[in-house]
């Protein structure tokens, strides 16, 4: 699964992280150099809600302090400095000796995009699989209701463009697969956001937010001998 970096469309400048990620089952393109792909120690290291939306804002809005990051979480800037310094060690993220002083240290995201697509590693670490999975989706979870929150204070171009569908499909394990790349080709024609290339991009493009979600829902019917044998039983009756 893949994480894209980019913010979500939308005013809310409180806690927007985009903690990339990959997907977990169909094969991710060829990696990119400024990507890190899981592995058994980055997955323990990335368990936790606020180390992914750290992450997430070092990536989307350039260095910044501990404090000021602590902020737009809404934590106290001692569980932030912890937590980056876990991010560290596990080589997240890296201190921005160029900005910071004796008084304030400065961080930064080594990555842009963080790919998690190892079965294996999944089986081998569920707990920490699970943990990381579940980070992700409150964190879309708050993108979109962050959007929500703002939408109405959106030029009405903007507010044209917000979209939120879902559509119901029968597919085999392998055509779910194809539609992962093909949504994949598609966003990557786009222009990717980043710091360093904001000021580059044309005359109103903004940050605009594209999540995917492929949820494979296995219908699970119910067995003849898992009903009840006869009326009494399926209301709880006492039987002799």
């Amino acid at each position: 699964m893949t994480d894209p970096t980019a913010g979500p469309a939308g005013p809310a400048e409180a806690a927007r992280p985009a903690e990339p990620i990959a997907p977990a089952g169909p094969e991710r393109p060829e990696t990119a150099a400024d990507s890190v792909v899981l592995d058994a120690k980055g997955l323990r290291a990335l368990a936790h809600p606020v180390r992914v939306q750290l992450v997430g804002l070092l990536r989307k809005y350039g260095p910044s302090t501990a404090t000021r990051l602590a902020e737009r979480l809404g934590v106290n800037s001692g569980t932030a400095s912890y937590h980056l310094r876990q991010l560290g060690a596990a080589g997240f993220v890296e201190e921005d000796t160029e900005r910071g002083n004796a008084r304030e240290r400065w961080w930064r995201s080594v990555h842009r995009t963080t790919w998690f697509n190892d079965p294996e590693l999944a089986e081998r670490e569920p707990e920490a699989a699970l943990a990381y999975q579940q980070s992700i989706a409150a964190t879309y979870t708050l993108r979109t209701q962050q959007a929500l929150n703002g939408l109405q204070t959106l030029p009405r171009a903007w507010r044209n463009t917000f979209d939120m569908s879902d559509w119901a499909l029968r597919l085999t394990p392998e055509e779910a697969a194809d539609l992962y790349r093909e949504l994949a080709a598609v966003v990557a024609r786009y222009r990717r956001d980043a710091p360093e290339t904001a000021a580059s991009a044309p005359a109103g493009a903004e940050r605009v937010a594209v999540i995917t979600h492929i949820l494979p829902e296995l219908d699970a019917p119910a067995s003849s001998s898992s009903l009840p044998a006869d009326p009494q039983e399926a209301q709880g009756s006492p039987r002799s």
